[in-house]
């Protein structure tokens, strides 16, 4: 009967002519450092990762010691909200309740009056921030730019009471912000004319 035998000569023939190469028993320790050299060193498997490390070592550490260190933020970050008035101190609010119809989250709830002038003026602005996704509409929408949202975003608590922000505390926001927000929506129609030229240089005839 046949046995395989794979000391046998025609086996190793046959490994020879697959491989196109000795086999592995026949190969000598010179033989597998050259092909380990030429794996490494000779390709491109080596020198990349050493151009890696070398970079990473030299970059600056991007790491800050937050608190006491913070990253710079855009003018359009999205943040606490707050209520502005105008510099003679009345509210900017004229209670249209756009902002109310148009959060799609409907995390805003407001109640108005109409006051002895005739002027339009909220009781009630309250805002859950457990349901608000931050998404901006209402300060997009206020024709006054009455509510913003600030760049403040250090508000934790340890209840869900304390994310339900009152009319009291959003004019408060307000004014202790104010000279941020006042900089931050400048900039930010800054870039809106520029755009703006833009788009007119590249579509005007």
């Amino acid at each position: 009967p046949f046995t395989f035998d794979p000391d046998s000569l025609s086996y190793q023939d046959d490994i020879r002519m697959i491989n196109g190469r000795q086999a592995p028993d026949d190969k000598s320790f010179t033989e597998y450092a050259d092909s380990l050299y030429t794996y490494t060193i000779r390709t491109e498997f080596l020198w990349p990762a050493i151009f890696t490390v070398f970079y990473a070592a030299m970059e600056a550490d991007p790491n800050i010691a937050y608190p006491w260190e913070k990253g710079p933020l855009s003018a359009r970050f999205k943040g606490e909200h707050a209520l502005r008035r105008y510099p003679t101190g009345e509210e900017r609010c004229i209670a249209c309740k756009l902002c109310e119809a148009v959060c799609p989250a409907r995390c805003i709830t407001i109640e108005a009056e109409q006051r002895p002038d005739g002027a339009r003026r909220t009781t009630k602005y309250d805002i859950d921030w457990t349901k608000c996704i931050f998404c901006g509409r209402c300060q997009d929408i206020c024709p006054v730019q009455a509510i913003v949202e600030t760049s403040n975003y250090e508000y934790a608590c340890f209840n869900r009471e304390e994310l339900i922000a009152d009319k009291k505390r959003l004019i408060a926001n307000g004014d202790k912000w104010e000279p941020e927000i006042a900089r931050n929506l400048e900039s930010i129609q800054k870039r809106w004319k520029q755009s703006l030229k833009i788009c007119l240089l590249y579509t005007s005839p």
